[in-house]
């Protein structure tokens, strides 16, 4: 195996810069460069150097013996000035030596995966972490690197692993007096995952917003002071605004940090009947949009009738505050009345719903949950047919295992891999 070796913050001139050397190598290496190689997990001070001797930097040297490490391989970081040229001149010498090369994108991760010391949802959730924005995005991220979701995948599938062992007792014991009738523990180990299994699908949808971001859509007709709010919410003049109806043709999205949660606020078009057929395709992909967005935001007067059925969450305002002799329920952009009000209310609304944020962020968590669900539910019919069809209730017990196994990387995942640390940064 190669001993690999990267950069492991950010490019470009800083502080410190680390580089990070992992592989059975590493304190070969460590030796030669920065002799003496200090003891494991002892933070020693040394002069880097190059293979004729000449000092290249002072640095901060630490070793981390396998499996205790990150990778679970014997790892050396060399906490280095951050000028580019010492960076590079390390990066140089490191590439001299022979069975060692540059790491991939996402290697180190992978390694550690490999050797046991994450599991494929953890990977996930250091991606997660590594793109963080918002609190609510790292607390998340957090909790699925910390390996919850696979603690709880490893007791759904001891449960399923026990029943399907019991159905497998009553196929071998077939022709034989079997002492304990096994269905009644079978189907409640069944109830109990399938009733958790049912509780974390639920929650993914949440989880994944969260992770991507809320969309909120701000939608009334032309010349309603929609683009003016927007422009509010976000503190600048991301949408034009004018006199002219019709003048927002195509959905604008601004990206925000609302109270720790990620929001995408959408300018759409007015909402009328046109002629014009490019303002025609923008109101259809507002309609589009709003429709598919986590909430809505109405600047309509209170008998408008619009295309688009506001839902049990959606917020109703009456438009341009600064107009009306009374500003009950109204908002305007321009004046600002309203608009802290708003945020409140949007925060309140989105906070609420990510109370049901379970522990599976991923589409492909959600996929595999699935999986795993709908092989309880075969199963379960199949265990109500009694004992002739345990055979048949068994195997799609063992897809239900399969899937969870999927999930943690365990099984089934090597087209996924590639795909997945390609998204990570080197040294990662």
């Amino acid at each position: 195996m190669d001993t690999i070796f990267a950069q492991a913050t950010a490019q470009g001139r800083a502080g410190v810069c680390i580089v990070r050397i992992s592989g059975p190598q590493a304190f070969e290496i460590a030796e030669k460069v920065a002799y003496p190689c200090p003891v494991a997990r002892q933070a020693v001070m040394r002069a880097i150097k190059d293979p004729t001797g000449s000092v290249i930097d002072h640095a901060l040297v630490l070793v981390f013996d396998g499996p205790n490490s990150f990778t679970g391989e014997d790892t050396v970081e060399l906490h280095l000035h951050g000028s580019i040229a010492v960076v590079r001149a390390v990066l140089g010498v490191l590439s001299t030596f022979p069975q060692t090369r540059m790491a991939e994108p996402g290697e180190f991760t992978r390694r550690a995966m490999e050797n046991g010391k994450l599991d494929l949802t953890q990977v996930e959730g250091l991606a997660d972490l590594l793109e963080a924005e918002t609190e609510a995005q790292r607390k998340q991220a957090l909790r699925v690197l910390s390996g919850h979701l696979g603690q709880r995948v490893e007791i759904w599938r001891e449960k399923l692993i026990r029943a399907a062992a019991l159905l497998e007792v009553t196929i071998d014991f077939a022709d034989e007096d079997v002492p304990v009738d096994v269905s009644a523990e079978v189907s409640s180990l069944l109830d109990d995952v399938g009733d958790e299994l049912a509780k974390e699908i639920e929650g993914t949808h949440t989880a994944e917003r969260i992770r991507t971001g809320f969309e909120v859509a701000i939608v009334g007709r032309p010349n309603t002071g929609k683009s003016t709010l927007l422009n509010a919410l976000a503190g600048r003049d991301a949408a034009i605004t004018s006199a002219v109806a019709g003048t927002t043709r195509d959905v604008i999205e601004v990206r925000m940090d609302l109270g720790g949660l990620p929001v995408t606020l959408l300018d759409t078009a007015g909402l009328r009947e046109s002629s014009d057929e490019v303002e025609a395709i923008g109101i259809e992909r507002a309609v589009s949009r709003a429709a598919q967005a986590d909430l809505r935001v109405f600047l309509i007067e209170s008998d408008e009738d619009l295309p688009i059925t506001p839902q049990a969450d959606d917020l109703r305002l009456l438009p341009k505050a600064d107009l009306r002799t009374s500003s009950e329920g109204a908002i305007s952009g321009v004046s600002g009345q309203g608009v802290s009000e708003l945020i409140t209310q949007i925060q309140t609304v989105l906070n609420k719903r990510s109370l049901a944020a379970g522990l599976a962020t991923h589409e492909r968590h959600r996929v595999a949950l699935q999986k795993a669900a709908d092989g309880l539910v075969s199963a379960k019919l199949v265990l109500d047919r009694g004992p002739d069809q345990y055979d048949i209730a068994s195997e799609e017990l063992r897809h239900a295992i399969r899937s969870l196994e999927a999930l943690v990387g365990r099984i089934d995942v090597e087209n996924l891999l590639d795909v997945i640390f390609s998204s990570f940064c080197l040294g990662k």
